[in-house]
């Protein structure tokens, strides 16, 4: 499975970009959120997005991302029952990545049915399948201090992943970074395992 793929762009527009990675030109489908990331970017400038690979019988398609907290929202979109990658694509093109984490963690549906192509049944089982699983906005949490809320947002990924709940992961993490406010990542995680 691919996780990113990286080099110059070759083409871009609003709908796809294509990254020439050592003479082989990747079409990537992104969003408009991840368009405005590369778009700020210089000609010369390596870029590297990370990809999910929807494979069908009849094509194998690449849908790529600036940043991979946009990939973990793609990811949950697609899990919701009647949510396909293009239309999730939609909705990151039309909300931010913390936008779209707010609506479904007050349980806003008109936000959701403000996206194009998404009617009330759609947004409202978004709501219900991902209320649970969004992570709550990490700024909110630590103060607005964005080198915080990167190493938090990174050590509470790996917890995740390494199959701890959210809340026992937030809840340590929180307490690390408020006692310690330079932690590094590793540190962060090292520390958590011992707390749980």
């Amino acid at each position: 499975m691919l996780d990113y793929i990286s080099g110059k762009i070759a083409e871009l527009n609003p709908a796809f970009a294509v990254i020439d990675n050592n003479g082989i030109g990747y079409m990537i489908n992104i969003s408009l959120t991840t368009y405005n990331d590369i778009v700020k970017l210089n000609n010369d400038d390596v870029v590297k997005l990370y990809v999910y690979e929807a494979i069908r019988e009849d094509a194998h398609v690449l849908f790529g991302f600036s940043l991979k907290r946009e990939r973990e929202l793609f990811l949950l979109l697609i899990s919701v029952s009647g949510v396909g990658p293009n239309t999730a694509r939609m909705i990151l093109s039309s909300l931010s990545p913390a936008d779209l984490e707010q609506s479904i963690a007050t349980g806003n549906v008109g936000v959701l049915k403000s996206v194009k192509g998404i009617g009330g049944k759609t947004a409202q089982r978004i709501l219900v399948d991902l209320k649970d699983k969004i992570k709550v906005a990490s700024d909110t949490l630590l103060d607005n201090n964005s080198a915080n809320n990167a190493v938090y947002d990174e050590a509470l990924a790996a917890l995740l992943m390494l199959g701890f709940t959210q809340q026992m992961s937030q809840k340590a993490l929180k307490k690390l970074i408020k006692e310690e406010p330079s932690i590094s990542v590793e540190t962060a995680i090292k520390k958590a395992l011992k707390m749980m």
